[in-house]
């Protein structure tokens, strides 16, 4: 399956199981993969083809912004299921990263894959 990619996606979420973390927003990074047929967008070579990486990107973007979830685990598995469910991609791998989670670490954070 070929491949269309997002790499290092930074949004500001409210995302934490403490009560201080719930009154501020913390950066996630995300690393998406999309399984997406790009034959025909290479064939025509016409936009209307193609899987649109940057409206993905800004739905995901507008999603997690307005979301206010206690786990990155909750979070991820529905950003991963809104682009199943809003793009013709037949499976996603998202990487969330947790930035600053855990002071000694440089990340922390899930990684998925879903399929439809």
């Amino acid at each position: 399956m070929d491949q269309v990619f997002i790499r290092d996606l930074r949004i500001p979420v409210v995302v934490g199981v403490f009560a201080w973390e719930k009154r501020i927003k913390q950066e996630i990074r995300l690393d998406i993969d999309m399984g997406f047929d790009i034959r025909k967008a290479s064939a025509s070579d016409d936009i209307k083809d193609t899987l649109d990486y940057k409206a993905v990107s800004h739905r995901v973007d507008e999603f997690a912004r307005e979301s206010r979830f206690d786990l990155v685990e909750t979070l991820a598995e529905k950003i991963a299921q809104l682009i199943l469910d809003e793009f013709p991609v037949e499976e996603v791998s998202l990487t969330l990263n947790k930035t600053g989670a855990v002071s000694i670490a440089r990340d922390v954070g899930v990684k998925i894959q879903r399929s439809r």
